[in-house]
C-alpha cells in the first residue's frame, strides 16, 4: 500500500553557524554600540568645527546597517523536505521569499543538477526544484540516496529509515 499516511519523513536543511537564534540580537547590540561610539566621536569633531564628519558617520552607519540587515535577513534560510502520505512537499525559504512545490511521490525523480557534488534536483509532473544548498557538497550524494530510499520505501508501503548526516 504505497503512500501509507501513518508515517512521514522530514529533512530540514538550514544554515549552520554560531547559534543563529542568539546571533541576530547580538548583531543588533553590536550595531547599536557601533552607532553610539561613532556618533559620539562625530559629535566631538562636529563641536570642534569639522562639520563634514557627522554626515560621513551617518553614511557609514547606514552602510553597515544595510549589510547587517542583509545578513540577519538570511540567517534563517532553510529547505524543508517532507514525505507524508501521498505528497512530497519541498519548501525553500530565502529571506522573505518562500517557494513551495508539491509532488506526487510516485512521479518524483531525484538527480544531481550537473554532477555528483551539485545541488539535487527534484522533478516531476512538470515541476522542479533544487535542494541541498545547506548541505556540504560531499554530503549531497548521501542526501540524494536518502531521498531515493524514502521514495522507494514509499512505493513499497514500508516505513523509511534514512541514515543521519
Amino acid at each position: 500500500m504505497a503512500g501509507d499516511s501513518e508515517w512521514s519523513v522530514d529533512w530540514v536543511l538550514e544554515r549552520t553557524g554560531a547559534d543563529r537564534a542568539r546571533g541576530v540580537p547580538r548583531l543588533v547590540v553590536a550595531y547599536a554600540a557601533l552607532c553610539a561610539v561613532s556618533l559620539a566621536v562625530a559629535s566631538v569633531f562636529w563641536a570642534h568645527g569639522a562639520q563634514v564628519v557627522m554626515p560621513l558617520a551617518w553614511v557609514q552607519l547606514m552602510g553597515v546597517g544595510g549589510i547587517g540587515w542583509l545578513l540577519a535577513r538570511h540567517a534563517f534560510d532553510r529547505e524543508c523536505i517532507v514525505l507524508r502520505g501521498d505528497r512530497l512537499t519541498v519548501e525553500r525559504a530565502s529571506g522573505s521569499h518562500v517557494e513551495r512545490v508539491e509532488f506526487q511521490p510516485a512521479w518524483v525523480r531525484v538527480e544531481p543538477e550537473t554532477g555528483d557534488r551539485s545541488l539535487i534536483e527534484l522533478s516531476g509532473q512538470g515541476r522542479r526544484i533544487a535542494v541541498g544548498r545547506f548541505v556540504a557538497p560531499e554530503q549531497r550524494r548521501q542526501l540524494a540516496e536518502e531521498l531515493r530510499l524514502a521514495l522507494r520505501r514509499w512505493h513499497q508501503g514500508t516505513t523509511p529509515k534514512p541514515a543521519s548526516m
